[in-house]
């Protein structure tokens, strides 16, 4: 196991994708067999250490370079249950030291084209650029805020390439209308909801387009899930673009999982020309929860926050991530997901403030059953500043039989069920759904009275006929649809 990054190393180091001239080769050796024993590095040609609390994020199973994701927990990587977590490690050490605001800055994915040499040589050459003596001078400065803006000189640049620039910056869309429907009512500060509906299994669409018929009147958008739990279903965007042409408001779900940079922006690109204004950046579920044969389960080429921060730079500065311009830039309406209940509070805080930053406008959370829990994450983020910069949906899913709770209780990363409503679950026996139904309509009470809340997400996963009458009966039915709902027991038996 490496000494400062506590987690075993089983990802070997990767190798250059080029041959590499000798003088450049044995210093790369040299590096390898430095911090190797030290970080496990795997020589990802971008070290990050000094903003990582000096543990290497490239030990995370899913290589993700800014932070945890939903799934983060004190006690071990849900990817790999043998480990921790390296980012719950990363975060604790950092507020250990004091260093929890360097977790802010948008760190930037991989050059594969630097991928397997070595670091050393570059900041060799970052000294040489700002002067060697300019270098020394300032480093033994007794001035300690000299000291750092000759640090930050030397090793931003190497971190920071020029085609991605990434900082710890809040950056406010760069636009006044609202460019999607979701939008336009968020601001006129309407109190949303959104919901879901699971694509299909198969190429047959009937179920799919009755399904958004049936809950478009009660909703603002209709979020459409891109492959959950890492098995295929209907592409995202295509069910988006079903919607657009039904005449409901889509938002397009992406998963990092499954994209790499190419892909995303011209995924995007595709859906925004399509009528697409909504998107949902997520890292995705883990290879892990996919049925066999299993993919990759070891690397992502990009997070769920590089997606925020390339989709923000596409649309506000109208450029690739390349840098060559996009003469008609997309207009879309970005958002991302917040995990209240993952690792620690403060935590995710750092984590969705790092999203706000990227360009993310607006949350739609994991599923929410614990207010008092809730309320707390929102204090983490009131304490960051951040609730003014962001519109928040809670997650909100009614629970169909006790079996289910369990399931999302135990499996299901971050989500926490309090014991009190699992026993109603358990006792509601036959009438377990109804009871289900209840709690969903006694959570969204409760959380509408929350400062910072926006509307909420309905995720009735499979069981879209229930969304009218929870809408209806939470008295959040637009008033031409309100007195429209069905009787509860042929919603229930449907």
């Amino acid at each position: 196991m490496p000494i400062f990054t506590p987690g075993r190393r089983w990802q070997p180091p990767f190798y250059p994708f080029k041959k590499e001239p000798l003088g450049a080769r044995l210093l790369a050796s040299v590096e390898k067999m430095v911090k190797g024993p030290l970080f496990g590095c795997r020589m990802c040609g971008n070290c990050l250490l000094q903003e990582t609390a000096f543990i290497c994020p490239m030990e995370c199973p899913k290589g993700i370079r800014n932070g945890p994701c939903g799934g983060s927990t004190e006690e071990h990587c849900y990817v790999d249950e043998t480990r921790p977590c390296i980012w719950y490690k990363i975060y604790d050490r950092a507020f250990k030291m004091g260093r929890e605001e360097y977790l802010l800055e948008v760190l930037p994915p991989l050059d594969w084209n630097k991928v397997g040499t070595e670091t050393w040589g570059d900041v060799v050459r970052q000294v040489r650029k700002v002067g060697t003596k300019n270098v020394v001078s300032g480093l033994l400065s007794k001035d300690p805020a000299k000291r750092a803006i000759t640090w930050d000189s030397i090793f931003r640049p190497v971190r920071q390439p020029d085609w991605w620039q990434g900082d710890a910056e809040y950056h406010p869309p760069m636009y006044t209308e609202p460019v999607s429907e979701l939008e336009r009512r968020l601001k006129a500060g309407e109190f949303v909801v959104t919901s879901e509906v699971a694509p299909p299994m198969t190429v047959s669409t009937n179920k799919l387009l009755s399904n958004i018929e049936l809950i478009k009147p009660y909703v603002a958008a209709i979020n459409f899930t891109d492959s959950p739990s890492a098995t295929p279903r209907m592409s995202s965007w295509a069910c988006s673009v079903m919607a657009v042409q039904a005449g409901a408001e889509p938002v397009m779900q992406i998963a990092a999982r499954d994209r790499t940079r190419v892909g995303l922006q011209a995924e995007v690109l595709g859906a925004n020309a399509l009528g697409v204004r909504n998107i949902l950046c997520l890292s995705g579920d883990s290879m892990r929860m996919s049925p066999d044969p299993r993919g990759r389960m070891d690397v992502v080429d990009i997070d769920s926050i590089q997606m925020i921060w390339i989709l923000r730079r596409m649309r506000d500065e109208g450029k690739y991530l390349d840098g060559r311009a996009i003469k008609f830039p997309p207009k879309i309406f970005i958002g991302a997901a917040a995990s209240p209940y993952a690792s620690e509070p403060r935590f995710q805080a750092i984590r969705e403030h790092k999203k706000v930053n990227a360009g993310a406008q607006f949350f739609q959370t994991n599923l929410v059953y614990d207010p008092e829990g809730l309320e707390v994450w929102l204090n983490e983020l009131a304490k960051r500043n951040i609730l003014d910069k962001v519109y928040i949906l809670v997650g909100i899913t009614p629970l169909k039989s006790y079996k289910v709770a369990l399931y999302m209780n135990n499996e299901v990363p971050g989500v926490f069920i309090p014991e009190r409503l699992m026993k109603r679950m358990e006792k509601a026996g036959d009438g377990a759904a109804e009871e289900g139904v209840q709690i969903a309509l006694e959570l969204i009470e409760a959380v509408r009275k929350l400062q910072g809340i926006h509307g909420i997400h309905l995720m009735a996963v499979g069981w879209e006929e229930i969304v009218p009458r929870i809408v209806t009966e939470a008295g959040l039915a637009p008033q031409e649809v309100a007195t429209e709902k069905k009787p509860a027991e042929a919603i229930l038996n449907s």
